[in-house]
């Protein structure tokens, strides 16, 4: 078991739990603030694909984070727009923006490089800076921003109005609260964070965008939030469960007892393991976790 459960598997738990957390972070301001935001996976692609291409372009993978999180943060401005100006349905809106996210790389990708299967390769060099070879500036960048979305959240007078949102948006509106203006920029903050998670894998855990390389990730930071009850910091240790399940598939595709009867196990087995943990999360854990009371529930101060 020693080929399995070694330092090599701390890295890769933390590499893997970089993404999760930034777009569960990203799915925790817009889910508190009243509006679901289904559309973390199409965001985080949204950032993956953007990054991968300006960093090719440019040479510099921190201007192609930065263009990837804008980029997120406007389409999620869209998102929001169609969720709150005109109420549509948040979960079908959020799928939208999902399937949209699935083809529209390709289409670009194709058009500028004639490969609808993935962007060019980035040089090592020009991918996000890691240090001892393991640790990338991201992901301290993800842990570091668990306490300062508790104490935005606990602790100044947005976060106490974002949530009133989210939890009595009448009650929040009589005490002179703009809910529209709280729920765009909750929603707008969602998308910053889920892009910045996509735009780590693309130039930081890969070195290439490929179509739907997301793999999932989007639902299963959906599934950690549920599990810590929308709260930052049970937000992390969720997100570092689901790493390590990922980063567990891993190291047990390159063991040597991982066989059955002298032959390996297929890796389509192992590969299974986050998302049936991902279900049992959420057939388990979705009864006992109380949501926002306004979650999904579109708020219309004329009626």
């Amino acid at each position: 078991m020693t080929d399995i459960f070694n330092i090599a598997l701390v890295w890769a738990m933390l590499r893997a739990t970089t993404p999760l957390l930034f777009a569960a972070l990203g799915g925790l301001f817009s889910d508190r603030s009243g509006v679901i935001n289904i559309a973390l996976e199409g965001l985080m692609l949204c950032g993956a694909f953007t990054a991968a291409v300006v960093t090719f372009q440019t040479g510099s993978p921190f201007l192609g984070m930065a263009c990837g999180i804008v980029a997120g943060g406007m389409l999620a401005a869209v998102f929001a727009v169609a969720c709150i100006k005109f109420e549509a349905d948040q979960v079908v809106a959020g799928m939208a923006i999902n399937f949209l996210m699935i083809g529209l790389p390709a289409l670009i990708s194709g058009v500028i490089y004639d490969s609808t299967g993935s962007t060019p390769q980035i040089a090592k060099e020009i991918k996000i800076p890691v240090i001892a070879n393991s640790l990338s500036y991201a992901t301290i960048l993800a842990f570091a921003l668990v306490p300062v979305c508790w104490y935005v959240l606990y602790k100044t007078p947005f976060g106490l109005r974002l949530r009133s949102c989210g939890e009595n948006p009448e009650a929040a509106d009589a005490a002179g609260i703009n809910v529209y203006r709280f729920r765009y920029t909750g929603v707008i903050i969602s998308g910053l964070l889920a892009a910045a998670g996509g735009a780590y894998l693309s130039i930081g855990q890969s070195s290439l965008f490929t179509k739907s390389m997301t793999a999932g990730r989007g639902f299963i930071a959906l599934a950690a939030l549920i599990l810590a009850k929308w709260k930052p910091i049970p937000v992390m240790l969720s997100c570092l469960f689901f790493g390590f399940t990922e980063a567990l598939t891993i190291q047990i595709q390159g063991a040597k007892w991982a066989q059955i009867n002298g032959e390996p196990i297929p890796t389509q087995f192992i590969e299974m393991i986050p998302y049936i943990l991902t279900i049992i999360v959420l057939a388990g854990f979705i009864g006992l976790s109380r949501a926002p009371k306004a979650l999904g529930i579109p708020y219309n101060k004329e009626s």
